[in-house]
């Protein structure tokens, strides 16, 4: 079984130390804030992931994380991440224990600034799925993550003929690439520093 304890090493890691954030003086960035979901899974802590519908505008097909624009109406884009994951499948903002924040990424070609939150969620769960945004529900045990992980198939993406820069990991043949890729790797980056994957998480 892998550390119960996670998530407090989780919380220690990121609330001592303060986010880097993307400078908008200029107000030339779109704002969004994603939830990034853990949950634990019969001793195994994994990552909850959505795959996007060909519906959207947006990151068609992709495979991201609960989360959306910063609307107007919310008091701050943690409020941000907890009403999309609502809208998007269905949990709770009361059902969230925010662990932390990351820092801020730059979507690849959307232009917008993307605000991380990193949540421990109940498992299981009774989502409910928005159709018209989310495909499927993918979730990921945070081992794949890991720097050791087979699943890293490199630092590059090819999409419609166009090379993109990123971290690119594959499971059960879905690809995690762009922003989100990025976000797990400095979310990976962050906690490793505090421990180590026992050898059955690994």
């Amino acid at each position: 079984m892998c550390d119960p304890n996670l998530p407090y090493i989780i919380r220690e890691a990121l609330n001592t130390r303060t986010p880097k954030s993307i400078s908008d003086d200029k107000f030339s960035y779109r704002h969004a804030s994603v939830l990034i979901p853990l949950f634990e899974d019969g001793g195994i802590y994994k990552i909850l992931f959505t795959k996007r519908t060909d519906k959207l505008e947006e990151h068609k097909g992709q495979i991201s994380f609960p989360g959306g624009s910063v609307d107007k109406k919310d008091i701050s884009v943690e409020e941000t991440a907890l009403r999309e994951a609502s809208e998007e499948v269905g949990i709770s903002k009361e059902d969230v224990e925010i662990l932390g924040r990351i820092d801020d990424t730059l979507t690849l070609v959307s232009n917008f600034v993307v605000h991380p939150f990193v949540g421990l969620i109940p498992y299981p769960y009774d989502f409910i799925i928005n159709n018209d945004e989310v495909e499927r529900l993918i979730s990921v045990p945070l081992k794949v993550f890991h720097p050791s992980s087979p699943a890293i198939k490199g630092d590059t993406f090819e999409l419609d003929g166009k090379i993109y820069h990123t971290p690119t990991y594959e499971f059960n043949r879905e690809i995690i690439w762009g922003a989100t890729a990025r976000m797990m790797k400095v979310f990976m980056d962050l906690i490793l520093d505090k421990f180590s994957l026992p050898e059955e998480c690994k």
